[in-house]
């Protein structure tokens, strides 16, 4: 049985038992789910060397310190990425667009937090260089997004 949220919404749609429902890891290990992953990993990739860009610019051109200069990349190309998502990796959800953007940017909230501290640490106790490091912690940090969209937000899992 599905019920609505306060909001509107869909809720998740429940089921007799819990024990029927698939783990999390069933589910994620589908085909269906596998075609979403490289759709987003391309949404991830383009919109990356995006952020990449602007941290560069920010830290070769304006003299900007390299980890806030990752945050704001971050932020500017997931923005970019919602847009994206929404219409291409995550196409059908019943979510409403404000509300997507938002619970989005809570989950990027969170992949900000894992991109700075993985990213602080890793300049700060090895010798990497801070391009290097970026592209090591984008795996960790967008692999954890797209399960949290996909589970969470765009209810695709």
């Amino acid at each position: 049985m599905t019920g609505r949220s306060a909001h509107g919404e869909p809720d998740f749609p429940r089921l007799a038992s819990d024990a029927a429902r698939p783990g999390l890891a069933a589910r994620l290990l589908t085909r269906r789910v596998g075609r979403m992953l490289v759709r987003n990993s391309i949404v991830s990739s383009f919109v990356f060397l995006i952020g990449l860009g602007l941290l560069w610019v920010l830290v070769q051109h304006f003299g900007m310190k390299a980890v806030p200069a990752a945050a704001i990349g971050f932020l500017v190309s997931n923005s970019l990425h919602y847009a994206l998502g929404r219409s291409w990796i995550f196409r059908g959800t019943d979510r409403k667009i404000h509300t997507g953007y938002l619970i989005f940017l809570i989950n990027a909230g969170l992949g900000l937090a894992i991109t700075v501290i993985l990213f602080a640490a890793l300049l700060q106790w090895t010798p990497i260089h801070y391009l290097v490091a970026r592209v090591i912690v984008s795996l960790f940090a967008g692999l954890a997004m797209f399960v949290l969209n996909a589970v969470v937000n765009f209810r695709q899992v």
